[in-house]
């Protein structure tokens, strides 16, 4: 079976999380998290990085920074992860989703300012298989409304818009280091604060509420309980895994990008012959080839697909159910406007196989049964 994803390993993992054990420091904020954090700020000219347990506790983490109170709405798409919406409701916040847009799959920029009352505190961004949302648009309507934004840039890590990187457009980015990621801790994530005025808070959150990082700057003397917070720093041994990867970030992307060029170009024809739709790249968008995914005609046609590659020992999977139409979305939130594509489109997505490593056999595997498929 072609398996859908594997966990990115370079090799050098096991021997910089040996070094972390070795070092007597496996709890978090030691040589590897702090080297990861710097990593992340430098390559990405973020101006502060805080590694964490996931990329869902980067969202918690953002959406309490953004000082919400209970009964504040805060706007979304229903098309992304339940982390997106948690993280808000964690928060204390009403969930207001709005529509996609169905080129991109990102939130409909057009859709968010009608979407906005005086109860809105927060519009989050979700850049969907690492290409970016229109970000100039959304900056503007919350500059104009006094609005926070958030990036969950889960699956953004070395994409940009406009030569930003993903993650430092908004007041917060987020980004996930899991399993499924680009480049994985196996759980983990990091948050980017693009103003420092929250530095410090955000600091005292992560720490369970104490001033402990700035003990260990020898900033005060000693460190108390200052404020309210949770445990969102990661393990080291998490962090050493990590670092391993940042070290051939480049190498990774590159390797990931062959593989969704290779199929953008063997699927070309069946897109000009109206059969399935691409991905679409914005121009101002550079990607990292998180995922590649075609658009079939219905969901029938998807089903059955997903049917014929199972079959021939290729796991293709679909991707979420609209977070408005489930429960906990029914219970948490509402949606703004007409769900013209949201529920539509998500039906006729299908995912292949993608992730560094695999081997060009199986990726042509992959793209001479979908062809077979669809010679039938």
């Amino acid at each position: 079976m072609i398996p859908f994803n594997v966990p990115p390993c370079v090799g050098d993992e096991l021997d910089y999380v040996k070094q972390a054990i070795d070092s007597h420091k496996i709890c978090g904020d030691g040589a590897f998290t702090k080297q990861c954090n710097a990593w992340l700020e430098e390559r990405f000219h973020a101006q502060k990085v805080l590694l964490t347990t996931s990329g869902t506790t980067a969202l918690d983490m953002a959406m309490l920074l953004c000082d919400i109170h209970p009964g504040d709405e805060v706007i979304l798409p229903s098309f992304t992860f339940s982390s997106t919406a948690t993280a808000a409701v964690l928060a204390g916040a009403k969930l207001v989703f709005v529509d996609i847009r169905p080129d991109t799959m990102n939130i409909d920029e057009t859709k968010i300012e009608q979407a906005i009352t005086d109860k809105t505190r927060v519009i989050i961004a979700m850049h969907y298989a690492g290409v970016a949302c229109e970000m100039d648009t959304i900056m503007d309507i919350a500059r104009r409304h006094d609005l926070k934004v958030v990036e969950d840039a889960a699956q953004g890590v070395m994409s940009s818009y406009k030569g930003k990187a993903l993650g430092t457009i908004g007041d917060f980015g987020c980004y996930s280091f899991h399993e499924t990621k680009n480049y994985s801790m196996g759980e983990g994530g990091a948050l980017v604060i693009n103003n420092p005025a929250y530095n410090e808070r955000a600091e005292i959150l992560r720490e369970k509420g104490t001033n402990r990082a700035k003990f260990f700057r020898g900033q005060v003397d000693k460190y108390t309980w200052v404020d309210f917070g949770d445990s969102y720093l990661p393990s080291e041994l998490n962090a050493a895994y990590l670092w391993a990867q940042l070290l051939h970030a480049d190498e990774i992307n590159d390797n990931r990008m062959a593989t969704w060029n290779a199929y953008h170009d063997a699927f070309r024809p069946l897109a000009d012959a109206g059969r399935v739709e691409l991905p679409t790249i914005p121009a101002d968008c550079v990607h990292n080839a998180h995922m590649f995914y075609l658009k079939c005609r219905d969901l029938e046609e998807r089903t059955a697909l997903i049917r014929y590659l199972k079959a021939n020992d290729i796991l293709a999977v679909f991707h979420y159910i609209p977070l408005h139409s489930a429960p906990a979305g029914q219970k948490f939130g509402r949606f703004d406007g007409a769900d013209v594509y949201t529920t539509a489109e998500s039906e006729r997505l299908v995912r292949l196989p993608m992730y560094y490593g695999l081997t060009e056999a199986d990726r042509n595997k992959v793209i001479a049964k979908v062809l077979e498929f669809y010679a039938q």
